[in-house]
C-alpha cells in the first residue's frame, strides 16, 4: 500500500509540475495600461454609448471600477462592443480580459465553457413585452399562443422560450436575429408580435422603440437570470479581483460609504470601515490582491459604491427607473450581499 501511494503521489506532483502557469492578466493589463471589456453591442442602463460616444451603464461602471482598483483611473478601460454569439469565444481568446456584458450565470458556462463568474450585478428574470395597440386585450404571457416571437440567437433566452411555450402546451413562430439590433428593429417594424428577453432589457429597449407607449411588459417572469460579470478560467488572481471589487462595491454601500464621503470615511475608527478602507494598521488585503491597500477609496471615489451605480444607470436616477426590487441589499431584504471584507 505505501508502494502504491508513493506512486499515486508522484504521479500527481509531475503532473502539478507540468501543468501550465495560471495566466498573468493583471500583469497583461498593466502591461498595456488598460482593462479591455466586453460589453454589450447597445442596451440600455447596461452597457451603451451615450450621445458623446462615451460608454455608459451598470455593466460599463463594474470595468470602470476594476481600472480604478487597479490604475486609479476609470478611463483605463477600452470597450469592445460584442453579439451574444461573439462573446464567449472572445473571452476565452483573449480578445477582453472581462466580460461585463448582461450575462446569465449558467452550469455549463461556469464547466464546459471554462469561464468564472465573478458574482450577481444584476438579479433578473426573462419576460416578454407586447404591442398594446396590435395585440388588444393580451394581458398574460399565457395568451400568446400562436404569436410570433422576436428573439435573438445564441442565448439562454432562446432556450427559456422554447421551454415556456412547450411547457404550457403553446405553438409559437420563432423569429430569430443574431444581433440584438436585428431583433429590436424587427420587433419595432412589427415582423413579430411579441419580444422577450431579460425584463430589464425590454424595458431598456421599449425607451428606444418608435412608440414607447404603445408596448407593455407583461408580468409574467418566466425564468432566474442571475447576471454578472465573466473571467477566463486558470487565473485566480483576476478572479479574486473581479470578485472582490463586487463584493467592495456592495459593502461600501452597506456600511454607507459612498463617492461624497469615501475621503472622510478614511479617518474613521470603526474597524469593519478600516479594513475596507484600507486604514488598519498592518493590514495587507490589497497587497493580497496585487494592489495597493487603498484600492476601494480608489472605487469608491471614482464610481461610487453598489447603490449609486444602480441608481445612475437603471434606478430612480435613471430613465428606465427600475425600483431595486431583489437587488435591494440583503439588509433590506434584497439579495445582494457582500463576502465579508477581513
Amino acid at each position: 500500500m505505501k508502494t502504491i501511494y508513493k506512486a499515486l503521489l508522484g504521479s500527481a506532483v509531475v503532473a502539478w509540475m507540468a501543468a501550465p502557469a495560471a495566466a498573468a492578466t493583471l500583469d497583461d493589463v498593466k502591461a498595456k495600461g488598460h482593462v479591455q471589456c466586453g460589453v454589450s453591442t447597445g442596451l440600455a442602463g447596461f452597457s451603451a454609448p451615450n450621445d458623446k460616444g462615451d460608454w455608459t451603464g451598470l455593466d460599463v461602471d463594474f470595468c470602470r471600477a476594476v481600472a480604478s482598483a487597479i490604475f486609479d483611473d476609470p478611463n483605463a478601460v477600452q470597450f469592445t462592443p460584442l453579439s451574444a454569439k461573439e462573446r464567449f469565444t472572445a473571452l476565452q481568446s483573449g480578445e477582453v480580459d472581462i466580460l461585463s456584458r448582461n450575462t446569465t450565470w449558467t452550469i455549463s458556462r461556469d464547466t464546459a465553457l471554462g469561464l468564472n463568474f465573478a458574482g450577481v450585478t444584476y438579479y433578473d428574470g426573462q419576460g416578454f413585452m407586447i404591442n398594446s395597440k396590435k395585440l388588444q386585450g393580451i394581458n398574460s404571457a399565457l395568451q400568446l399562443s400562436g404569436a410570433a416571437v422576436c428573439v435573438q440567437a445564441g442565448t439562454t433566452t432562446e432556450l427559456n422560450l422554447a421551454d415556456y411555450f412547450k411547457a404550457n402546451n403553446m405553438e409559437y413562430n420563432p423569429v430569430v436575429f443574431e444581433k440584438l439590433e436585428e431583433v429590436n428593429t424587427a420587433y419595432d417594424s412589427g415582423r413579430c408580435d411579441v419580444y422577450t428577453t431579460d425584463q430589464s432589457g425590454l424595458y431598456a429597449i421599449r425607451l428606444t422603440l418608435s412608440s414607447p407607449d404603445d408596448h407593455i411588459v407583461l408580468p409574467e417572469i418566466i425564468s432566474k437570470e442571475p447576471l454578472g460579470p465573466v473571467v477566463r478560467h486558470g487565473d485566480d488572481q483576476w478572479f479574486d479581483i473581479a470578485k472582490w471589487v463586487y463584493y467592495a462595491l456592495l459593502n461600501a454601500e452597506e456600511l454607507g460609504i459612498n463617492q461624497g464621503n469615501v475621503e472622510e470615511s478614511l479617518k474613521s475608527d470603526k474597524p469593519e470601515v478600516r479594513r475596507l478602507l484600507g486604514t488598519e494598521e498592518g493590514g495587507k488585503l490589497g497587497t493580497d490582491l496585487g494592489l495597493t491597500n487603498d484600492w476601494v477609496v480608489r472605487v469608491i471615489k471614482h464610481v461610487g459604491n453598489y447603490g449609486e451605480i444602480f441608481e445612475r444607470n437603471v434606478g430612480a436616477e435613471s430613465p428606465l427607473k427600475i425600483s431595486r426590487g431583489i437587488n435591494a441589499l440583503w439588509t433590506k431584504g434584497g439579495l445582494q450581499y457582500g463576502m465579508p471584507i477581513r
